[in-house]
């Protein structure tokens, strides 16, 4: 697979079939993931990985949550500005429509939310965590390792979906896989394959015109 092509066919998929993940491959992606670019060579990740039966295991843990949590840091900034104000809610509109699912219906909408937190189904998935001294740069190096792991998996025929959700989850998932305290839960990310006949995997985010945000100086 050309990378442009896994840069194509990677998406957030949100609904998985239950076909294992095998752990030699995940590890196989992790390893040569790690090949990211990062600055210092510091390589901040630090990843969690549950399947099988500590898949089992999670999920049984996360069904009792019931208090709230606070985040370790705010998933979007509290005012958006245009365009970034629009592409949220435009994208969210546009699921919600595939799904048959009104703007006056707030249970439905919820429950869809809701799904985030049993990975849509995915049969593994992992959670990426930074240490609390790392700042902007070494977040950005995150996505470039998540980016890469992605569309490695995309080369090995698997489905992913990035999610910062989890962040409002930092305590309980650091007290599951008994994270470091200085530890700050970034994402989890489901991994699977995905199920063709959902129609919430048709979705198609939209991105803004090259002119819009790039100039040739």
């Amino acid at each position: 697979m050309h990378v442009s092509e896994a840069v194509k066919g990677r998406k957030s998929i949100r609904s998985f079939l239950p076909k294992p993940v095998k752990n030699s491959i995940i590890k196989k992606l992790l390893q040569a993931s790690s090949r990211s670019p990062s600055g210092g060579n510091l390589q901040p990740w630090k990843v969690f990985i549950i399947n099988n039966k500590s898949m089992s295991r999670f999920l049984a843990f996360q069904s009792t949550w019931s208090e709230p949590e606070i985040p370790r840091y705010e998933i979007y900034p509290s005012k958006l500005k245009e365009p970034y104000r629009s592409s949220r809610y435009e994208l969210g509109e546009q699921m919600y429509k595939l799904l048959g699912i009104d703007r006056e219906d707030k249970v439905g909408r919820l429950n869809q939310v809701m799904k985030n937190f049993e990975f849509f189904g995915a049969p593994a998935a992992l959670f990426c965590f930074v240490d609390k001294q790392m700042g902007p740069p070494q977040w950005s190096d995150l996505g470039m390792f998540l980016q890469t792991f992605m569309l490695l998996a995309q080369e090995e025929g698997l489905d992913t979906c990035a999610q910062e959700a989890w962040s409002i989850k930092n305590d309980s998932v650091s007290a599951f896989v008994k994270a470091d305290p200085d530890d700050v839960l970034f994402c989890g990310m489901c991994i699977g394959y995905k199920d063709i006949e959902d129609p919430i995997n048709s979705l198609e985010s939209e991105r803004r015109a090259l002119a819009d945000w790039a100039k040739f100086l």
